[in-house]
């Protein structure tokens, strides 16, 4: 689980920002950890594409692979060729992979043994999404009615394709995790498991390779969110976005709403099972589709609040009770 600290760390970064066709705000927090291994990266839109990026990197063994990857990747899909011939599933792709590549060959990080999940969000500039995965970190849409779908999947070792490509590899699943260290199957970073001189980058062990979904966004689109599995294993997707849903109903910025989600998983005491005690990022991204940021925070407080099982709910302005208890193991 990692090293723990006497008491959270709560201080929470946050940003926010909007382009003529979506408007976000991100937030992260260092929680129990003794160090945040988190980074993000939010593009409104990027120069004169007319694209928007928005990503998480939840780090592992150290932070430096996900701030390398939060600083190089979103350069890598827009200067890549693929993405100027639109072809951006393929620019994807390959940025992954090269992003992985250049971290293997850079000298600064031969003797670094971390890694990270990476889950972006590219909106192109004909309004469709691309969301690459690879880990558990999560993307999740709001549509019609707050119906929560998720457009991402999380790679689990023990998931039977996963576990194939292990084992084909050399290496085996044990305890649901990759030798029985990583609990990842893809991964940035992570060279340890990267080993096999005679396979191609998207075979070994942990593989770089993303799993892409492509979404059209209609007007029946509300928002999309990214985050780490700090808040996915506190919250299921739809409770995630009836969180989400219930406060813009209450005329709250998507700055706080991210701010009092993370507050919401967060571990109140230690204990034994470990949730809560991550650390935590959120990206919430509202497609404006043609709507000024007043008029989609007016359209969204209008909207009837719904609850997981897709009945109106209102707001008492208490939080609701998560289905998992929020503690932590204490134990070094």
């Amino acid at each position: 689980m990692g090293q723990i600290l006497s008491q959270p760390i709560t201080d929470k970064e946050s940003v926010e920002g909007s382009s003529k066709r979506v408007m976000y705000a991100a937030s992260s927090m260092q929680g129990w950890r003794v160090q945040m291994e988190d980074a993000h990266t939010t593009i409104a839109s990027y120069e004169q594409t007319n694209a928007s990026f928005f990503a998480v990197f939840d780090g592992h063994g150290g932070s430096a692979v996900a701030k390398y990857s939060s600083d190089n990747l979103y350069k890598k899909v827009f200067e890549s060729t693929s993405f100027q011939r639109g072809r951006y599933r393929e620019a994807l792709r390959q940025s992954y992979l090269e992003i992985d590549e250049d971290l293997r060959k850079d000298p600064r990080y031969a003797d670094d043994t971390s890694g990270c999940t990476a889950v972006a969000a590219l909106i192109s500039k004909n309004d469709v999404l691309f969301v690459s995965n690879a880990g558990d970190s999560r993307a999740v849409i709001s549509t019609s009615n707050g119906r929560a779908i998720p457009l991402s999947q999380d790679h689990k070792p023990s998931h039977p394709k996963e576990e194939e490509r292990i084992k084909n590899a050399g290496g085996h699943v044990e305890y649901g995790r990759v030798n029985g260290t990583l609990a990842l199957s893809r991964a940035l970073g992570d060279f340890d498991f990267k080993a096999n001189t005679k396979l191609p980058p998207e075979k070994q062990a942990v593989s770089a390779e993303p799993d892409i979904i492509e979404h059209e966004l209609t007007d029946n689109d509300e928002f999309v969110v990214l985050a780490c599995d700090g808040i996915w294993d506190c919250m299921t997707n739809q409770e995630v976005v009836d969180f989400i849903r219930l406060r813009l109903t209450e005329e709250k910025t998507l700055k706080t709403i991210c701010e009092e989600l993370m507050d919401n998983c967060l571990a109140e005491t230690a204990g034994m099972t470990g949730l809560g005690c991550d650390n935590m990022t959120v990206v919430i991204v509202a497609f404006l589709r043609k709507k000024s940021a007043s008029e989609w925070y007016s359209w969204m407080a209008k909207k009837e609040a719904r609850n997981s099982n897709n009945t109106s709910i209102k707001s008492d302005n208490s939080e609701p009770e998560l289905k998992k208890p929020r503690v932590m193991d204490s134990s070094p």
